[in-house]
């Protein structure tokens, strides 16, 4: 399995900004986070340093430009966080995860429908 890196909350606003277009320069993300985020421009680059050197993105120069774009996918890291979290809440047991967010969360009849679905379609791969 590749490595995925342990990405912060903050620097999960900056790759969605590479996920979503790539390849960009530091003033493109400073610019795309600028409306939803009160973070300095130096913040940003900060942010876009340690991601670096997470290996999370990579970069190439054109002139005096340097251009980002992502190593590792939206997915990859998704699914590392829900392990992560797995591990860490619910030692690594799905169960437990899935009982207790049943019983919390308010489900719509849909939703109830869709999970159902899911779980069917596991139940035949077996």
């Amino acid at each position: 399995m590749q490595y995925i890196p342990r990405i912060s909350e903050a620097e999960w606003e900056v790759m969605k900004v590479f996920w979503q277009n790539s390849p960009a320069t530091a003033n493109d993300v400073i610019e795309a986070l600028s409306d939803d985020r009160n973070w300095k421009p130096a913040t940003i680059k900060t942010l876009i340093n340690r991601l670096l050197k997470k290996k999370a993105i990579q970069f190439h120069k054109e002139g005096k430009t340097y251009l980002y774009s992502p190593i590792v996918t939206e997915e990859e890291c998704i699914k590392a966080e829900g392990e992560s979290f797995l591990k860490r809440l619910y030692g690594g047991a799905l169960k437990p995860m899935f009982v207790h967010f049943l019983k919390e969360e308010q489900l719509t009849v849909e939703e109830i429908k869709e999970l159902k679905k899911i779980l069917d379609e596991k139940a035949g791969e077996r």
